[in-house]
């Protein structure tokens, strides 16, 4: 994946990033065709029963209703971007410095419902799409944060560790 710089203003002064890994969490593609077809029978059943209604006015408002909600469910992104010597994971719209981080792992789909289980500290922080199947764990090793560690949904998991680890 190429590199992207990116301009950010830090207090008085432009900063300049280093995208290292960029990933979105869109939902799969058999979601959209499913999802228009489910707007198109809720707009055939409003046809149908408010006939006065122009025919291609709940075909609009659902289609465009059925467009937003995925692309709201295909908001979060993850990424590692580097500032000089500072590398940050940011998933959403939290980030973390690495700075603070002991060690990372890959929680693979097959032990993804034990992480998310049990064996989650409530003070975890847990950016989860249950449409992407692993997981990173990053564990915190900072006395300031009661944060024990971070679990984030990601497609490429090597990917987002090695541009970490790098």
């Amino acid at each position: 994946m190429p590199q992207t710089t990116l301009g950010r203003v830090s207090g008085s002064r432009v900063t300049s990033q280093t995208v290292r890994y960029r990933e979105r969490l869109w939902v799969p593609w058999w979601w959209w065709p499913l999802g228009l077809a489910l707007a198109a029978l809720i707009a055939k059943e409003v046809t149908m029963g408010v006939r006065t209604l122009p025919i291609w006015l709940p075909y609009t408002l659902l289609g465009a209703v059925a467009v937003g909600v995925l692309l709201w469910l295909s908001r979060a992104e993850v990424r590692v971007v580097t500032d000089g010597a500072d590398v940050e994971l940011w998933a959403g719209q939290a980030h973390l410095p690495m700075s603070v981080v002991s060690r990372s792992a890959e929680i693979p789909r097959t032990a993804k419902s034990a992480a998310l289980g049990r064996q989650l500290d409530p003070a975890a922080f847990v950016l989860h799409r249950g449409w992407v199947g692993p997981l990173v764990l990053v564990v915190l090793d900072d006395p300031d944060d009661p944060t024990p560690y971070w679990l984030v949904s990601a497609r490429h998991p090597d990917r987002l560790l090695s541009a970490l680890r790098s």
